[in-house]
């Protein structure tokens, strides 16, 4: 339904910060649930963060206390904070619109960005 293009990603250390972009194009943003995923080489993609139309947020596990989702709707955009990063965050990240919000996500993917955390 909307167009996505994601920026931000790049090289990190460990404990590092990066902050992640994704803005959409088209009508019906403001309605819909927003999601970052990420996939490793050889793994699943899998849920990172989720962000309803309301504001409220959950996160995967992994990422609670360190990651923190965001919407500006005037700018048709979410953002992913990323902080206090480990090797393990290594992925490239996705960002996804529409779906449930706890439910799967949708087949509407941005073409994704790489982060990579090493030292």
């Amino acid at each position: 339904q909307v167009q996505l293009v994601e920026s931000g990603g790049g090289l990190a250390q460990p404990g590092g910060s990066l902050r992640l972009s994704c803005v959409a194009s088209g009508s019906g943003f403001s309605f819909m649930s927003m999601g970052w995923y990420r996939q490793a080489p050889g793994k699943q993609r899998e849920l990172v963060a989720r962000i309803g139309t309301s504001g409220s947020t959950r996160y995967a596990d992994p990422v609670k206390g360190r990651f923190t989702i965001s919407r500006d709707n005037t700018k048709k955009t979410v953002y992913l904070q990323m902080n206090s990063l480990k090797p393990e965050d290594t992925a490239v990240y996705y960002c996804n619109a529409g779906g449930a919000y706890y439910g799967p996500p949708t087949d509407n993917w941005g073409q994704g960005t790489q982060v990579t955390v090493s030292s």
